[in-house]
């Protein structure tokens, strides 16, 4: 590695230290405003933490391979996002903006009872392991090739425990403003290393090379449909804007993990506007990303990956960052790399702690502070959120050590693992808005038993190789969950009135 990319990466983790500082002074105060952000949030940070929130290095790496190998597709991705995210500002935030909640599954629990808040939130910690441990492990290796060819060989462990290390000190110093904030300065480094890659190939670039990619078809935005691959191909108009419209209202109207931002904002106006801009900015990312993938393809002369010695799509960005940018530029590279992958984790840890607490009661927190205790922590010091915090960094650190990436692009592989708890998620919320006489019993049931049905849909894939399109497996989650929880109430086991759970939840 060059020095002028070394000290450029230096440089950027000391201004980013200094940032976190900033913020995090006033964040020592209750566990609600360490989950919550003191309500005080501006929109467009909170539009920023949502976008670096859901891309993260699996976006940042594998769009480029995806646009070499297929060309704008992500952006018909993009289309559905926005319709999704529309949908959720109409009907869900103003059910999250009637009471000061900090947790999504809160309206289940109004709705259904404590015991559906904490399905639904067993369900998120569940997916959240398996999906941040492998955008953990896909953000690291990267960064491990990077350094190896850039001549200082670092291990998997050395980077996946600097990752950690230093999101852990400013999420667990900050809470909720210090990721916030740190996501948005993350996202402006990883989108100026788009811009910038993007002029500096199309620079050299000719207009034969253009008409080339024209005709091969990479500026298609959807494949065409056909009755072989509606079902599962992504990229068809059908699976990408029905299935992805799905699948962004079930990501931020359900998932804690982006709920929680926009709970944090400072009223329902603010709210809407952070979550349809951030729609606005992921469709520019995901632009830019898709549109450095079809230049590479230009560059190149159309050769395939297999022709330039690459196994797999995600490595094609890294290998451009390494061997074609000027010294100083590949250094801020690889900090961008780094600054997507602690975007996401540093919101996952947050989210985990503030699920853990808020939707279990009483008994985790107790459990905690026993902890605390035990090993020498005094009342005051380190708090309960912040101990669980630390607790699923070293949860997240295992399962990242566990996984094996393949030669599947690692952002699909992503939302795959998220399309198992998603649909069935969206299911319960979708019955307590417009479902109101089906009883907590028939919820309870058909969540569960969607559950095991996407997970037995998606191991079967998996060993068949035949597997569905990640845009349909949240409504088909959905309708897995509407038809088990209609037969539980036809079968009588769902006579429960909703009445009967709202005092549940007030009883408790």
């Amino acid at each position: 590695m060059k020095p002028l990319d070394l000290a450029v990466i230096l440089l950027y983790f000391v201004a980013l230290s200094f940032l976190i500082w900033r913020v995090s002074r006033g964040a020592r105060g209750s566990s609600e405003d360490f989950l919550s952000g003191h309500h005080d949030l501006p929109w467009w940070a909170l539009c920023l933490s949502l976008v670096a929130t859901e891309t993260s290095t699996l976006t940042f790496i594998s769009i480029p391979g995806v646009g070499y190998t297929q060309g704008l597709v992500f952006l018909g991705i993009a289309a559905g996002y926005f319709v999704g995210r529309s949908a959720v500002a109409l009907w869900f935030l103003p059910r999250y903006a009637q009471g000061a909640l900090t947790s999504a599954y809160t309206l289940l629990a109004h709705r259904y009872g404590p015991s559906m808040q904490r399905l639904a939130s067993g369900a998120f910690l569940v997916t959240r392991f398996l999906a941040e441990s492998i955008r953990l492990l896909a953000g690291a290796l990267p960064v491990v090739w990077l350094f190896t060819h850039s001549g200082l060989p670092v291990g998997r462990w050395a980077v996946l425990g600097s990752i950690l290390f230093f999101t852990l000190v400013y999420t667990i110093l900050g809470g909720l403003r210090a990721v916030v904030w740190s996501d948005a300065i993350q996202l402006g480094l990883y989108g100026f290393g788009a811009v910038f890659c993007v002029v500096f190939v199309g620079l050299h670039l000719s207009a034969a090379g253009w008409h080339q990619a024209w005709q091969t078809g990479l500026f298609q935005i959807f494949h065409p449909l056909s009755a072989h691959n509606w079902w599962r191909d992504p990229f068809t108009l059908a699976a990408a804007v029905i299935g992805g419209a799905v699948l962004s209202v079930a990501s931020h109207g359900t998932d804690q993990l982006m709920v929680q931002r926009l709970l944090a904002a400072r009223s329902l106006r603010e709210a809407r506007l952070a979550l349809i801009g951030s729609a606005v900015v992921v469709a520019l990312l995901f632009g830019m990303l898709s549109l450095l993938g079809v230049q590479l393809w230009i560059s190149q002369g159309g050769q395939s990956l297999a022709a330039l010695g690459l196994d797999t799509p995600d490595a094609l960005f890294p290998h451009f960052i390494v061997s074609s940018l000027p010294a100083g530029i590949s250094g801020l590279l690889i900090a961008g790399v780094l600054s997507a992958t602690m975007g996401s984790l540093s919101s996952t840890l947050n989210a985990m702690a503030g699920a853990s607490l808020t939707d279990f009661g009483p008994v985790p927190r107790r459990w905690v502070e026993a902890g605390m205790r035990a090993v020498g922590y005094r009342p005051g010091g380190l708090s309960a959120p912040r101990f669980l915090t630390l607790f699923w960094g070293a949860v997240l650190l295992l399962g990242a050590a566990l996984f094996t990436m393949g030669s599947k692009s690692a952002v699909i592989l992503g939302l795959t693992i998220a399309g198992w708890s998603y649909g069935p998620t969206l299911g319960a919320f979708l019955c307590a808005l417009f479902l109101p006489r089906l009883g907590k019993s028939a919820v309870q049931i058909g969540f569960v038993a969607s559950l095991g049905a996407m997970a037995l849909v998606l191991v079967s894939g998996q060993i068949r190789g035949v597997a569905i399109a990640f845009p349909w497996l949240v409504p088909l989650g959905i309708l897995f969950h509407l038809g088990a929880a209609g037969l539980a109430s036809a079968f009588g086991l769902g006579r429960n009135r909703p009445e009967e759970a709202v005092k549940e939840h007030h009883d408790r």
